[in-house]
């Protein structure tokens, strides 16, 4: 959040710091016109003031800190609900001007589409600085949330959308990111929720993936975001602009460790790069992201993690390195996750890439939990060589511990088969997705085809009915491999 506020202040303020000149400034205007004179060039800067202003749409219910997040209000799985975000232009302008500055000009990687599986590659990867942090105004529901922090996210979808030219972009939204500039809204919040994210279904034509992963994961219990269908309106200047249809998603950090854990004050860790992979010899302070308790400097959970996990006493004393390990990694869950995760083949995490996961450290039991996360390319065959097989040939134990030397473990390959049945029989059985399917599909159709050229990841408005077809066909082919794998 600081780094955000340091943005901000740039963009507000350190204009200031070489300002020779200052003309035109007036107090009853809410613009002050900046002009900027350097030794190389004049340059005219358009600085908005906009602290004066008062909440009158503020109530408890919808805007305090001092209620429970409304699930029921926010996440509702039966409709498809509206989302209105203003920006100043000048701050539309900035946040395009970044947006240049890490990922290149606007549209400049065309190839790179974002639609369905028959999509291209693109780049997996984007830079490690987030996108600027803007104050906006949301709309829901005729009520208004005032200087919301407001930015574009994702990794390789940000990257990719962007070089595609779609101003399809997933949104971030922090509702008091910007209460030490704007003291009105101090710890305000969108129904008890202070973060959301809105997800524009990259890489998936049927606008479903995002969803129904994370219903699976909810409904086998584990624990994972709420989500739900919203459509998003964008106003940067010249009116609200239909931005497309995305899917809504509860933040970790914020309402997931409060419902799923009686306590939000042990380490959440959002692993990313090289040691995200546990792999001897790969610990690495840095890329183990704190999202909580930043300011302490104890990284021992994962460490430990990391060196009894390869210990050698997994083959010369299986018992014993199972004790150690199970007294600080909650090996259950990771099981349970493991065979869903699996099922469903969502690929892009852990045992492909090094990313797109969770650790947290239960302060109930002291053990790490995994918790997953960004799910919009499952439920489909995957690319970098396509999903983890059942039985994960191919996988390099050393390189992916986890999952290597758990499943060469005779007692927790019996656990993983177990999850295995236990799933297909219910929170991923045949009727059960297929009828998910159904409903969400005839519920957002008429939302995703409707979506406008240079707001789309559609690859095209056809392909949204042969997308869900190929989901309806991949749950039945997924459960007979399940079958088949666990007839063997």
């Amino acid at each position: 959040m600081e780094n955000n506020k340091k943005n901000l202040r740039l963009f507000f303020v350190v204009l200031f710091c070489s300002t020779l000149l200052l003309i035109n400034y007036s107090c009853s205007s809410d613009k002050v016109a900046v002009n900027e004179i350097s030794e190389e060039e004049e340059e005219i800067v358009t600085i908005i003031d906009d602290t004066d202003f008062e909440a009158t749409d503020w109530t408890t219910e919808t805007h305090s800190k001092d209620v429970n997040p409304n699930f029921d209000e926010v996440f509702q799985d039966n409709t498809v609900k509206r989302i209105d975000i203003v920006i100043a232009e000048e701050r539309w302008e900035a946040m395009m001007d970044n947006m240049t500055e890490l990922f290149g000009a606007f549209g400049s990687d065309s190839g790179s589409t974002g639609g369905g599986p028959g999509g291209g590659m693109g780049n997996l990867f984007g830079p490690d600085e987030d996108p600027l942090f803007v104050p906006a105004e949301v709309f829901y529901n005729d009520i208004e949330w005032y200087r919301v922090g407001v930015r574009f996210k994702g990794n390789s979808s940000l990257k990719n959308t962007w070089g595609s030219g779609s101003l399809k972009l997933s949104f971030k939204l922090d509702f008091d990111e910007f209460e030490d500039s704007y003291p009105q809204i101090d710890d305000q919040r969108f129904y008890g929720l202070k973060k959301l994210h809105l997800k524009n279904n990259y890489f998936d034509d049927s606008m479903l993936r995002e969803k129904v992963a994370a219903d699976v994961f909810n409904n086998f219990g584990l624990a994972s975001p709420l989500t739900a269908f919203y459509t998003v309106y964008v106003d940067y200047g010249d009116g609200p602009i239909y931005f497309g249809l995305y899917t809504m998603v509860e933040d970790i950090e914020d309402t997931v460790l409060e419902t799923y854990f009686s306590s939000d004050e042990g380490n959440l860790y959002k692993p990313e790069g090289d040691a995200a992979s546990f792999e001897q010899g790969t610990f690495n302070e840095e890329e183990y992201e704190k999202k909580t308790n930043e300011d302490e400097g104890n990284y021992s959970d994962v460490s430990n993690l990391l060196s009894v996990i390869n210990d050698n006493s997994r083959t010369t004393d299986p018992t014993t390195w199972r004790a150690n390990l199970e007294a600080i990694f909650d090996t259950d869950v990771f099981l349970k996750y493991l065979a869903a995760n699996t099922v469903i083949q969502n690929w892009d995490t852990y045992g492909k890439t090094k990313h797109n996961y969770y650790l947290y450290n239960n302060p109930n039991t002291n053990k790490l939990t995994w918790i997953p996360w960004d799910n919009n390319e499952s439920l489909q065959e995957g690319r970098l060589g396509g999903s983890l097989p059942l039985d994960f040939l191919g996988l390099s134990s050393s390189s992916w511990p986890l999952i290597g030397y758990l499943y060469e473990d005779e007692v927790y390959k019996a656990k993983y088969e177990v999850y295995l049945q236990e799933l297909v029989d219910d929170a991923f059985s045949v009727n059960n997705i297929q009828s998910q399917y159904a409903t969400y599909s005839t519920l957002i159709e008429s939302y995703a085809t409707s979506e406008l050229d240079g707001y789309t990841v559609l690859s095209s408005s056809s392909a949204f009915y042969s997308e869900v077809n190929k989901l309806n066909t991949h749950v039945s082919e997924r459960v007979t491999d399940v079958n088949d794998y666990l007839g063997d």
